[in-house]
């Protein structure tokens, strides 16, 4: 597909606003579709009627939410980024913007940390500023993306993704507040699934040189995070494959 197309409420309007409905009080989830099917559909709503819940004191009708989602591919439009918005009105209307598809890159990723905590990190906030301008001063860098930390190095989140450690036997995740990714709270069933032990630690940046692999996840999927600021870290090929393997094992859900 080229260009976005937003429907509101259910109801496709075409192009996109020409006020960017990011800049409005709200919550929203983003997911990518692959032949109408995306990953953890149920997990999206979950985070969409807490955020709802808790910003605007009610719950989302989850047909609403549905019918939107539903209604932006259309029916000529198979793979696509989807962005579901809940935002302030008389009542919370529901947005939906579908764009072209993204992937996650194929290329291992440098961290720089940044110092930066969110508010209400547990909710995905419609604005964003201050996770766009770190993400893009650390790509002037070369960077892949920011990782969020406090004054003493604790890590939380990276500015769009989660970070997760592995050496094989265990999976570690940064026990901070943060944004439970649903990639992450897929893989976490997975883990479970298949008896890899998972723990919550306080990590630093100082922490990660000494797992056999770091890595990232969001809506798009998993990579590989190469090194953090100028220190390598490990590339473990085997437990790369194993988390990719354990990433595409997961069944999309149709739309």
């Amino acid at each position: 597909m080229t260009g976005v197309r937003v429907a509101v409420n259910g109801r496709l309007l075409g192009a996109e606003p020409g006020l960017p409905v990011q800049t409005r009080y709200g919550h929203f989830t983003g997911l990518q579709v692959r032949n109408r099917r995306t990953r953890g559909l149920s997990l999206h709503f979950a985070r969409l009627d807490a955020a709802n819940r808790e910003l605007f004191g009610v719950a989302l009708d989850r047909e609403a939410v549905l019918d939107s989602i539903r209604a932006v591919p259309g029916d000529d439009i198979a793979d696509a980024s989807l962005r579901v918005y809940v935002l302030e009105a008389e009542r919370p209307e529901v947005i939906a913007t579908a764009s072209p598809p993204v992937e996650v890159p194929d290329a291992p990723q440098g961290l720089k940390p940044v110092v930066y905590q969110r508010f209400l990190p547990h909710i995905k906030q419609a604005a964003r500023f201050a996770q766009t301008y770190l993400r893009r001063q650390v790509a002037r860098e070369g960077f892949g993306e920011a990782l969020l930390t406090t004054a003493d190095g604790l890590i939380s989140e990276g500015s769009i993704t989660n970070l997760g450690c592995f050496d094989g036997d265990r999976v570690v995740w940064p026990d901070a507040p943060m944004l439970r990714g649903t990639t992450m709270q897929l893989l976490e069933g997975v883990f479970s699934a298949e008896g890899v032990a998972q723990e919550r630690r306080p990590l630093k940046v100082a922490d990660l040189p000494r797992y056999g692999l770091v890595f990232l996840t969001n809506s798009r999927g998993v990579v590989v995070v190469d090194r953090v600021d100028d220190q390598p870290l490990n590339g473990d090929e085997t437990l790369r494959r194993r988390l990719v393997a354990c990433y595409t094992g997961v069944p999309g859900e149709p739309l």
